[in-house]
């Protein structure tokens, strides 16, 4: 199978996406020095950008790329980066993409600023521009992945989440963000209200596939990859799908002691639970459902004709699901 290039994903739009790139760093400046050092280091690191990209094809396949989806896919981007900003120093983190984070460079009081400046800085552009419909979608969405991350939070001290719980919890944490990137950029282009629904949950059944794809690579992906550890979601106690798949499928002294095991959290053996899980086939389970969700998420996207744009849109659910990283 050959694989699948974001380049190649990004080609319908790509002289769309070299203007927001110029829009969003028009944006991301300061006249504070310290303020304006640190945004050019964050600029600095450019991730996939999976998220504008996904406002930009959602608002092509809709209609037509506006300065308005460009405001839209800034807003997302800088929500993004912000809790991005926000998990580092929460998490301790001493790497993001392979460069140090934000933190271990100027230490955690100036970064939960930055982070702070970035959010009200995509605010201040949805409103200085009343794109109050795009505040309406982004100020819930700040609402469930502030609820998902502390349910996680709660629930690593407890180790008693379910399957229920656990789709909760990425749904609201990782998919909402998804979600909203497709609604925006749906709402740019058009006021036809069944293409802006199918394109929401287009992108709420993408987030959750990713975020299973995510957990799974904790257990199979490679040792070391942009400064992620495998084993990482284990040492924080998190239970993801294809643990609790393995927990709930085994004996009640072996769920025992790999729950005794978790709980010594960053002293645990990463290498028992891990061949606990893949023995157990929690691996192949999860894939299974990733899978599933990917298929919701193609299917979304029969209302509209096909295009090149449509086309982008599918092969980003394959590449989600096939990526190693």
């Amino acid at each position: 199978m050959t694989k699948i290039n974001l380049k190649e994903l990004q080609n319908p739009i790509k002289t769309e996406l070299l203007g927001f790139n110029s829009f969003f760093k028009s944006e991301l400046s300061s006249d504070k020095k310290i303020l304006d050092y640190a945004l050019r280091f964050i600029l600095s690191q450019k991730g996939k950008r999976i998220r504008p990209l996904l406002v930009l094809l959602s608002a092509k396949l809709s209609g037509t790329i506006s300065e308005r989806s460009y405001r839209g896919a800034s807003l997302v981007e800088l929500l993004h980066t912000a809790t991005l900003v926000h998990d580092d120093v929460v998490d301790e983190a001493e790497k993001r993409r392979g460069f140090p984070s934000l933190n271990k460079i100027w230490g955690n009081k100036i970064s939960v600023l930055v982070g702070d400046f970035l959010l009200s800085k995509g605010l201040m552009i949805a409103v200085g521009n009343n794109d109050f419909d795009f505040l309406k979608t982004i100020t819930d969405t700040v609402k469930r992945m502030s609820e998902g991350e502390l349910l996680q939070i709660y629930k690593a001290k407890k180790l008693d989440i379910n399957e229920s719980i656990y789709f909760q919890i990425i749904s609201d944490k990782t998919a909402s963000l998804f979600s909203t990137c497709c609604e925006i950029g749906a709402l740019s282009s058009t006021e036809n209200t069944e293409k802006i629904l199918a394109l929401k949950n287009y992108g709420e059944y993408l987030g959750i596939a990713f975020q299973i794809k995510d957990d799974i690579l904790d257990f199979v992906g490679k040792t070391k990859v942009f400064g992620k550890v495998q084993g990482g979601d284990i040492k924080e106690k998190k239970l993801t799908l294809p643990l609790i798949y393995a927990l709930n499928n085994s004996a009640n002294s072996k769920r025992k002691a790999i729950i005794k095991e978790i709980r010594k959290g960053k002293n645990c053996n990463i290498k028992e639970i891990i061949d606990f899980v893949k023995e157990s086939n929690g691996i192949n389970y999860a894939i299974e459902i990733a899978n599933e969700y990917s298929e919701k998420a193609k299917n979304c996207l029969n209302i509209f004709e096909d295009s090149e744009f449509k086309t982008s849109l599918i092969k980003l659910v394959n590449y989600v699901i096939e990526r190693e990283k």
